[in-house]
């Protein structure tokens, strides 16, 4: 009997059918029905009687249902004082300044949730200085952009980012819509992070794909000061969508920019070898509570990596 087995059952019975609960635990419902039927098999009595409006206990599955539910609550139990006593100290994570905006909150109250005798260590900063800063160990693992990323390190791919055009409104570069091309934007004096940086690298080679020359106007590694010098009207920038999830940006406009590929963001820590327990841990925070705002939404223009 495994616990994965329990828990599809428990939920079939706290939701009153197999298609409900399939849909809850992201599994199909064929599947799960195989499984209750192996879990059935195995203790050689009926626990479902199904019909066409769902499913409900036997009388065995009820005394089933409120032993399973005992077991697993001791079972959760048992796993999070495993965690708690074996994770402890500290951890260090980079962030890039935009993705920042939308994953440091979320990302500190699911550590702090998950394990509270760990502490966690937040960086922010451009992608290109957070992996200067992996590679010097200063850093224990760090959300970089594709191109930032070394052979030897750990990398699990997180989500890909569609671009933005921002610019203040009030400003003579001023564009009107919801989406803008890279040509567009070849005469216009753009506000930048320098050639360190991934983001820069990305647009770099957009611009010569389409054999435009950009305008850079000037070249600022401070999120905090580019955006100030658009919202005074000095030039126009390009960010990931995470950008508008950033208190200061009001009064901004920003346009998706068309033709150009999405930015790859990866999950990056040390070498396997290296990794420390703690670590490990921060690492599937950090995937689960990326995935999670992905799918409700809360990350601008962020689709899910497949691979």
């Amino acid at each position: 009997m495994e616990l994965r087995q329990m828990r599809y059952f428990v939920r079939i019975v706290e939701l009153g059918g197999m298609g409900k609960a399939a849909l809850e635990l992201d599994v199909a419902t064929s599947a799960l029905s195989q499984q209750i039927n192996r879990l059935e098999a195995e203790l050689g009595v009926r626990l479902l009687v199904r019909h066409q409006n769902g499913s409900v206990p036997t009388e065995a599955g009820s005394a089933f249902y409120r032993r399973a539910q005992l077991a697993l609550r001791h079972a959760d139990e048992a796993a999070r004082e495993a965690l708690r006593s074996r994770l402890s100290g500290a951890v260090s994570v980079g962030l890039p300044s935009s993705a920042a905006a939308v994953l440091g909150g979320p990302l500190l109250q699911a550590m702090g949730e998950r394990y509270p005798d760990l502490r966690l260590h937040l960086v922010e900063s451009f992608s290109g200085f957070l992996s200067r800063m992996l590679k010097a160990r200063q850093l224990d693992l760090a959300v970089l952009f594709e191109s930032e990323v070394a052979s030897r390190w750990h990398v699990t791919p997180l989500l890909e980012e569609s671009l933005y055009a921002i610019c203040s409104p009030s400003s003579p570069h001023a564009f009107a819509g919801a989406s803008i091309r890279l040509a567009d934007l070849a005469g216009v004096p753009l506000i930048l992070p320098s050639r360190s940086h991934g983001m820069r690298h990305l647009l770099d080679a957009a611009f010569s794909k389409q054999g435009c020359v950009p305008t850079v106007a000037a070249e600022i590694d401070s999120l905090g000061m580019l955006l100030e010098a658009v919202r005074q009207g000095l030039g126009v920038t390009i960010q990931a969508g995470a950008v508008a999830n950033l208190a200061p940006v009001s009064g901004l406009g920003f346009a998706q920019l068309g033709g150009v590929p999405g930015l790859r963001n990866l999950l990056v820590s040390l070498p396997n070898d290296e990794v420390s327990p703690a670590a490990e841990a921060a690492r599937t925070v950090v995937r689960d509570v990326a995935t999670r705002l992905v799918k409700e939404k809360k990350w601008i223009g962020a689709l899910l990596s497949d691979a």
